[in-house]
């Protein structure tokens, strides 16, 4: 790699480790002829005399371009990263709290066939949240219904309630669960 001009390369092997180690100080200023010997190729001689004797330290190197773009992408990436898993947990973190109040309202309502609607309806609110309200929904959801399925809870009942949880993690409407005659409050 050279700073502020051109090197001659006599092989086209010109990518060797150690060459893309150098910076534009390592260098020789002045005319001279550089070889680094090769497995069976040969030799790879670098020409210095092309380069720019009139270079001086404020040139960047095309390495020290190469790591300050780098830098500057892992920064960013860690910027935008830490942004968006704030983001993700607080979806989560309201969608937990969609998911508490469709129980409550449940406990509440104390409606006979009323689970499936509830389910539904606090997946759907959690959903809404976005990807973290959606991960806190599938991860209660599937955390309930294993811990109900080690109780003796029923299959049958287990997957009906499942079945309402994708319902309403998906987006349709929960109302489909709806039973005859819930006060509309819920």
């Amino acid at each position: 790699m050279t700073c502020g001009g051109r090197a001659h390369w006599a092989s086209e092997r010109f990518l060797l480790s150690s060459l893309q180690e150098m910076s534009c100080w390592d260098f020789p200023r002045h005319h001279a002829r550089l070889s680094l010997p090769l497995t069976s190729a040969g030799g790879l001689s670098i020409n210095t005399s092309l380069l720019s004797p009139t270079a001086t330290a404020h040139q960047l190197c095309p390495a020290d371009i190469r790591m300050k773009l780098l830098t500057g992408l892992i920064f960013c990436s860690l910027v935008l990263g830490v942004s968006s898993w704030l983001s993700f947990l607080g979806e989560a973190f309201q969608g937990a709290g969609d998911m508490w109040r469709a129980y409550s309202d449940m406990k509440e309502a104390n409606w006979k066939d009323s689970d499936k609607y509830f389910h539904a309806r606090g997946n759907y609110d959690a959903a809404q949240r976005g990807p973290g309200g959606v991960w806190a929904a599938e991860f209660i959801s599937d955390t309930r219904e294993n811990i109900q399925s080690l109780l003796g809870r029923g299959h049958e009942d287990t997957m009906a309630d499942q079945e309402a949880n994708r319902h309403g993690r998906s987006g349709k409407d929960p109302n489909h669960y709806r039973p005859a005659g819930l006060p509309d409050k819920y």
